[in-house]
């Protein structure tokens, strides 16, 4: 069971805290979401005038100013939200189905699976040939690794059996990948892979938008209808079977989902890690605790602290930019140190 308990006792100011209601609270976080977005449409490396962008924009006419915009600035906002809304989503999903507070997207093991997929795209040349065709490979591996997990959820297989065929899973893959570094034609090639592999948003078109998009939005409605489910997990495996959830249903639904979100976002971002762990864990107190009422928050939330992260590239003077997976890294692994620190302490 998740080591909860202790954080309910934290004095007056997480008391107070949790006294935000749902609505206010996924209010405040939609609000940040868009105050972010709108600051990830204004932030770039060459200022642009709005005035002439949007006047272009809506006339029909293809400026500089709103070429860039709309080409550029665009997709990546969008997919910011997008690819930190899976993430955080399928993070509080999972810590829920698992009752694991260490629990991530990537324990499923279809992040590297979809890594592997885009690896294989580079590493046969089909990225040169058309833009797609990285994005596409992600999908590719992410699907496979679906049918597996599908495939043992759909035989009853126990929550610990996926978390150990996820593991494997994810072995596997980084393997493979591995190993297509190790053999790769050229030291260019070797150097776009792992480029590729640390995670990033730039040079993102709005076809990577219209190509995650569906995935997302299917695999969001999967794992927000398992809200009462996960809630009634709590209890426990019997007591939530007694209450009419059919728990090898449930770890089909959340699995999918997941798999779906995690597979689509890594296809066209690459590996960007840590969100899905950190943001439940932030907000875990302020909705008591609940699993259901812990998704969608984690979803805006998870939107949020990518879209920052992203702007915080921009904003530090290095060329070539960071990899927006290296920032959120070096965000998250100090968090997961003192969280590891924290459930010792608890257990003791």
């Amino acid at each position: 069971m998740m080591g909860g308990g202790a954080a309910d006792h934290g004095g007056t100011g997480p008391a107070r805290l949790r006294h935000l209601s749902q609505p206010v609270l996924l209010g405040l976080l939609g609000a940040l979401t868009l105050a972010l977005f709108a600051l990830s449409l204004a932030i770039g490396y060459a200022p642009i005038d709005w005035g002439a962008a949007l006047h272009d924009i809506l006339s029909g006419r293809h400026g500089l100013d709103a070429l860039v915009l709309v080409e550029l600035r665009l997709p990546r906002a969008l997919l910011g939200v997008l690819v930190g809304f899976s993430l955080g989503l399928t993070g509080a999903a999972l810590q829920g189905l698992m009752r694991n507070p260490l629990a991530d997207p990537g324990v499923v093991g279809v992040s590297g699976a979809a890594a592997l997929g885009a690896v294989t795209a580079f590493y046969f040349g089909a990225a040169a040939l058309f833009s797609l065709a990285l994005p596409l490979g992600g999908l590719a591996g992410a699907a496979l690794a679906t049918a597996v997990l599908l495939g043992l959820a759909r035989r009853g297989a126990s929550t610990t059996a996926l978390i150990l065929a996820g593991v494997a899973l994810n072995s596997f893959a980084g393997a493979l990948t591995a190993l297509a570094l190790n053999l790769s034609p050229s030291p260019y090639a070797t150097l776009e892979i792992v480029f590729w592999l640390m995670g990033s948003l730039s040079d993102r078109s709005l076809q990577h938008v219209l190509l995650a998009l569906p995935f997302i939005m299917v695999g969001a409605v999967l794992v927000l209808s398992t809200a009462r489910g996960l809630d009634a997990l709590t209890l426990g495996e019997e007591t939530a079977e007694s209450l009419g959830f059919s728990l090898p249903r449930l770890r089909l639904v959340a699995i999918a989902g997941t798999a779906a979100m995690i597979g689509a976002s890594v296809a066209v971002s690459g590996a960007i890690g840590f969100v899905g762990l950190v943001v439940p864990h932030l907000l875990r107190p302020l909705v008591g605790h609940r699993p259901g009422r812990l998704l969608l928050a984690s979803a805006l939330a998870g939107a949020a602290l990518t879209l920052g992260a992203d702007v915080l590239v921009r904003l530090i003077p290095t060329r070539p930019e960071l990899k927006l997976g290296v920032v959120t890294a070096l965000i998250g692994a100090p968090f997961f140190l003192v969280l590891l620190r924290r459930l010792g302490t608890e257990t003791e």
